[in-house]
């Protein structure tokens, strides 16, 4: 198990990024309202969230509000930021993990908008300016790449599905150009092998793809995020552009980990039902 902390994080450079005109001043005006708007709703938002974290903690489990305050604020960023999510199959509930392909920072609002789930995420994301600490509030389980955090990060991880969480895993290492699925590494599914989970654990492939709206001329891979691309300037970009793009969640048939003996078996069978969504030509 000491190795969920030692899988090697880089980032894909296999595609350059899209060539986009300067934005006219209409769209600049767009991106800027748009900004301003996500800043007031997840401010907002975040305090409903808090002081449901506060509640729950001295009053249980009971306290479940700020899970729906968060599937809000999902639903409205992904309408700011003009992208429709489309839901195929459904969802696990609780106890297990979802494993899906990773293309962008708004892989996390697509499936936060439809259920209840907590990221894992490698640590470097928690020194992110802004982002890290409000993942750090909503629960995200950060990973550090040290064989010394390797108990302390299992243990993190066992008590929350062993809770009955629904956890969430890239097993790619980077993000994309939303056009393809990279290997997946089988480090992180070890956690479904631990005594007590993997008895009881469910895990879900999911694919996420974008699709930019035929009526706009931008790339196909407008909504990907990779290489050297900066997260600001990606976001101001998605802001002015995006309308009437669409993100389809598609939730493949799950099952028990019980069931599988080989972590790689399973990361395997994992990859291969997210690439059914994805055409052929795309994952060249």
């Amino acid at each position: 198990m000491a190795e969920i902390a030692t899988g090697a994080t880089l980032t894909w450079k296999e595609a350059e990024p899209p060539a986009l005109p300067p934005a006219t001043l209409l769209q600049k005006v767009r991106g800027g309202l748009r900004i301003a708007a996500a800043l007031i709703v997840t401010v907002a938002l975040l305090i409903v969230f808090v002081l449901g974290k506060w509640l729950k903690g001295r009053f249980g489990p009971r306290v479940t509000f700020q899970y729906g305050a968060a599937r809000f604020w999902s639903r409205l960023m992904l309408a700011l930021f003009g992208l429709k999510p489309v839901v195929r199959g459904r969802p696990i509930r609780t106890g297990g993990v979802l494993v899906a392909n990773h293309a962008s920072w708004a892989d996390i609002l697509a499936l936060r908008s439809v259920t209840r789930i907590n990221f894992v995420s490698k640590a470097e994301v928690r020194d992110w300016p802004g982002v890290g600490r409000v993942a750090e509030l909503c629960e995200t389980v950060f990973i550090e790449r040290k064989r010394s955090h390797a108990k302390r990060q299992q243990a993190d991880l066992l008590e929350r599905i062993v809770a009955g969480e629904l956890l969430c895993l890239f097993p790619e290492g980077t993000s994309t150009d939303g056009l393809r699925v990279l290997p997946f590494k089988s480090t992180l599914m070890s956690v479904l092998f631990i005594e007590g989970v993997h008895e009881e654990a469910m895990v879900q492939p999911v694919s996420l793809v974008y699709r930019p709206s035929p009526r706009l001329d931008l790339p196909v891979n407008f909504y990907g995020w990779w290489g050297s691309m900066s997260f600001e300037g990606h976001i101001w970009e998605v802001a002015c552009r995006s309308r009437g793009g669409m993100v389809e969640i598609v939730f493949h048939e799950p099952s028990r980990a019980v069931d599988w003996t080989d972590r790689k078996a399973l990361t395997a069978h994992c990859e291969t039902a997210v690439r059914s969504a994805f055409p052929t030509d795309a994952l060249a």
